[in-house]
């Protein structure tokens, strides 16, 4: 058997996969068409404009999807995990799942809305996305961590909590430096003041947005025990 074919692990196999081409081919389509410059756009910049806002929509909604039924499943695995074990708190369990959702939510936000068009209705959905999705991959690193030696391996905790602390820590400077960022422009000029506050956003939001991808990289191995089952019950009228 195929390593992507045990258990569930082909869900946060693609969903890594898609959402590195949905940022990559997005921003390739934007640098050749000319609409964004070759150093450090913020990754809205490279879904602005048409077609590229049409296949980054619909590619960022397709990963959306992949990320709801991914953290859904981490959430069933987490709670078959604590069934007999009690290593994690149903409380903290859901928590994660709700604001896992939020996340995906924020993406579907950004997807539906371009930066260029609905400007506060985009940026709403990008900090939805970040500031949950920061809040999430940290309450499963610590999930992780109560669920040893249950579950994943001490090595997979530390690369989680590594990926934890970078995404935290690049948080904050995306948030920060981008309200002192004044120009709106796709092209921007390194003579301008603002510049330096926006290559700073900007590398920093390419780097949490990674961060999440990398996170879920780590989930393969955890997929790979477990599958899910539908259960359907007909209630048929005498």
């Amino acid at each position: 058997m195929f390593w992507f074919m045990q258990g569930l692990c082909s869900l946060p196999a693609f969903l890594v996969i898609w959402s590195s081409s949905t940022f990559i081919v997005s921003y390739l389509i934007a640098l050749l068409r000319g609409d964004v410059d070759i150093i450090f756009p913020y990754i809205s910049d490279t879904g602005a404009n048409p077609p590229e806002s049409c296949i980054f929509g619909l590619m960022t909604f397709i990963s959306a999807c992949a990320g709801t039924a991914t953290i859904y499943a981490r959430y069933k695995y987490v709670e078959k995990l604590s069934e007999e074990t009690r290593v994690v708190s149903p409380c903290l369990n859901k928590s994660a799942l709700y604001i896992g959702m939020l996340s995906c939510l924020g993406m579907c936000i950004v997807a539906t809305f371009q930066e260029t068009t609905v400007t506060i209705a985009h940026d709403f959905g990008a900090l939805l996305f970040f500031v949950s999705g920061v809040s999430y991959i940290c309450l499963q690193t610590a999930i992780s961590y109560k669920a040893y030696p249950f579950g994943s391996s001490m090595t997979v905790i530390g690369v989680r909590l590594f990926i934890a602390t970078l995404a935290t820590v690049a948080f904050f400077p995306t948030v920060i430096c981008a309200f002192f960022v004044k120009q709106t422009k796709l092209h921007r000029d390194p003579e301008d003041k603002d510049y330096p506050y926006h290559v700073a956003s900007a590398v920093c939001e390419w780097t949490v947005a990674f961060s999440f991808i990398c996170f879920f990289l780590t989930y393969i191995d955890d997929f790979k025990l477990f599958t899910l089952k539908v259960k359907t019950e007909y209630e048929g009228h005498s």
